[in-house]
């Protein structure tokens, strides 16, 4: 895996870093991007293969997204009620959301998402994360938002997690959050909306 091709010298105990200062220092210091790997990893495959069909296209995408996560820092600013994980599964899931279409359309097959995968992207009608230059901007509005409300759109469309998944780890039925998610959409756009406008 690409943590076992990365690795760091320091007498310093790196474990008490969070995860936005070794995101900075390894602007300067690129061996400490190897913390970040060994901690997201695992995690991001798991992700990656609910994606796309094939092992190795899933991790080939992990190892894209690390790529841009490292040639984006600049980008990256703490935000209230977000840490770096959303960031990181935002990248994820748009690399590799762009690599299966790009195999469906090579393979000579349609590019068409299973429907656990709709489920995770992102609503057009709310603008969700369609471009990186919007990212803090999008993270402001989820941080204006109640936290019940920010928390049930930070598992659906940031961490990518179907509705199935959120009703067992929330403990809510499946009407439940699909309500929850229809009624923190209309407060995200609201709220988003009226941010640019103040702009």
């Amino acid at each position: 895996m690409l943590a076992n091709t990365m690795s760091f010298s320091t007498t310093e105990d790196i474990g008490v870093l969070t995860d936005a200062e070794v995101l900075a220092r390894s602007r300067k210091e690129p061996n400490l991007f190897a913390i970040l790997v060994r901690r997201y990893e695992a995690a991001l495959l798991r992700r990656a293969k609910k994606i796309l069909y094939f092992p190795e296209d899933a991790e080939e995408a992990v190892q894209d997204a690390f790529t841009k996560i490292y040639l984006y820092a600049d980008k990256y600013h703490i935000q209230e009620g977000a840490g770096f994980s959303s960031w990181a599964y935002t990248i994820l899931n748009r690399v590799a959301y762009t690599k299966y279409r790009t195999q469906s359309i090579e393979r000579g097959r349609r590019a068409e998402l299973l429907p656990e995968h709709y489920e995770s992207l992102p609503d057009a009608r709310a603008e969700f994360l369609e471009d990186l230059s919007i990212r803090n901007e999008v993270m402001v509005a989820l941080a204006k938002l109640p936290e019940t409300a920010a928390k049930i759109l930070r598992l659906q469309f940031i961490e990518g997690k179907s509705q199935e998944e959120i009703a067992e780890s929330e403990r809510l039925s499946i009407p439940a959050v699909k309500t929850r998610v229809h009624r923190a959409k209309k407060l995200f756009k609201q709220t988003y909306g009226e941010q640019n406008n103040a702009n």
